[in-house]
């Protein structure tokens, strides 16, 4: 990892009324639109999907640096995530996220130490501790062997 801080940089472009785009040097755009709980069109990613990804892509990152660490070997992390956005005191905003991650391990591997790897990743995101949302995991593990350990 390269020393901190790291600074990162999207634009943003978009109008009045429509679709926006955003995008980052060396990528592509992607195109944005509210969701339809907002009277958006339902086609394109919406800024509380897109933070919901985040929050995935981050924990999965995470995770892999924290297995290598760990000697905790996976071989598959399929992970649905879910953000609640209510309002409260006045502010709309997401109160809870809850990731559940189902993580594949090959045969003979240690489940706990998989788990301990899992938890460690949830707290160790850096996306995931900038929110004030409470973040929680509903993990489950399953060995190659097809045992599911949790």
């Amino acid at each position: 990892m390269k020393p901190l801080p790291h600074i990162y940089e999207v634009k943003l472009a978009g109008g009045p009324k429509g679709y926006a785009a955003v995008a980052a040097a060396g990528l592509g755009e992607l195109r944005t639109a509210p969701p339809p709980e907002f009277d958006g069109p339902g086609d394109a990613w919406s800024p509380e999907q897109l933070l919901i990804a985040a929050v995935e892509s981050c924990f999965l990152f995470t995770l892999r640096a924290v297995a290598a660490a760990s000697k905790v070997e996976f071989t598959a992390l399929e992970l649905v995530g879910q953000g609640k956005l209510e309002r409260k005191e006045g502010v709309t905003r997401f109160t809870e996220i809850v990731l559940r991650p189902l993580l594949t391990l090959p045969a003979g591997a240690d489940a706990a130490a998989a788990e301990r790897a899992l938890d460690k990743a949830k707290r160790a995101c850096f996306v995931t501790a900038s929110l004030t949302a409470t973040v929680r995991m509903e993990p489950e593990i399953m060995v190659a062997d097809g045992g599911v350990a949790s």
